[in-house]
C-alpha cells in the first residue's frame, strides 16, 4: 500500500509539472498501470508454482489433471489456421481434447458416482462434437 501511495504521489507531481492533461486522472492511469503489472507477475508466479495453496503446493486433485491441462494448453496454442475460423476449429478441437482427457482423469480417479456421470456426458458431448469440428470445411468464397 505504501508503495502504490509513494507512486500515486509521484506521478501527481511530475504531472502537475508536466503541465499535460489532470494530474489526477494521469496518477490513477499510472497507479492502474503499475497495479496491473504486479497482477500480471503475481499470476505468473502463481502460475509457475502450480496453485497457491497455503504455501503447501498443488493439492491432490490439482496434480491429478496437471499433465491434461498442460497438454491441452501446449496443443490449443500450437493449432493454428489460415483464418479466424480454421484457427477457431482448431483450437477449439484441442481444447475438447483437452475437456475429454480431464474428464478421463475423472473417470478414473473419482468415486462419487454424481462427478462420474457428468465426466461421462463430458467424454460423450465434447467426442460428438470434435467429430463435428473436424467434419466442418470453410463456407465458400462469395
Amino acid at each position: 500500500m505504501r508503495a502504490v501511495l509513494t507512486t500515486l504521489l509521484a506521478a501527481l507531481a511530475l504531472a502537475a509539472c508536466d503541465g499535460g492533461g489532470d494530474p489526477v486522472q494521469q496518477a490513477l492511469r499510472e497507479t492502474a498501470t503499475a497495479n496491473q503489472s504486479a497482477t500480471v507477475r503475481e499470476t505468473a508466479t502463481t502460475s509457475a508454482t502450480g496453485h497457491a495453496t497455503a504455501g503447501h503446493g498443488p493439492s491432490v486433485g490439482d496434480r491429478a489433471f496437471a499433465a491434461s491441462e498442460a497438454a491441452m494448453h501446449e496443443r490449443m496454442t500450437a493449432a493454428s489456421g489460415e483464418t479466424v475460423d480454421q484457427a477457431y476449429i482448431a483450437k477449439m478441437i484441442e481444447h475438447h481434447r483437452g475437456a475429454v482427457a480431464m474428464a478421463e482423469v475423472a473417470l478414473r480417479n473419482s468415486r462419487d458416482p454424481e462427478v462420474r456421470r457428468m465426466a461421462q456426458v463430458v467424454v460423450d458431448s465434447q467426442t460428438r462434437e470434435i467429430a463435428g469440428m473436424q467434419a466442418w470445411k470453410p463456407a465458400p468464397a462469395n
